[in-house]
């Protein structure tokens, strides 16, 4: 479903009942441009976790790999931290 700001304003109950109800989200334009989004507050929540689940396996896999590929040169946040504070680096 796409409505206009205008479209939404008018009827914003509505377009609530709609993403709750059935599952259905607005996008919502501004002069013919896609701004914003009005879905279910549990979808949102639902698609919050998938990204942050997706984005915590993605730095633990940097993870893995910076420790796999370690040579013992690199540095710690700590120590790097400590080395910048020194004006080294």
């Amino acid at each position: 479903m796409i409505e206009s700001m205008a479209e939404v304003r008018a009827h914003l109950a509505d377009v609530l009942d709609r993403a709750r109800r059935e599952d259905t989200p607005t996008i919502v334009t501004r002069r013919g441009k896609e701004e914003g989004i009005v879905l279910d507050i549990d979808e949102y929540r639902r698609l919050k976790a998938i990204e942050e689940s997706a984005e915590e396996a993605w730095l633990s896999k940097l993870v893995d790999a910076a420790r796999t590929e370690d040579d013992g040169t690199s540095l710690s946040l700590e120590e790097m931290t400590a080395e910048i504070l020194r004006g080294g680096a």
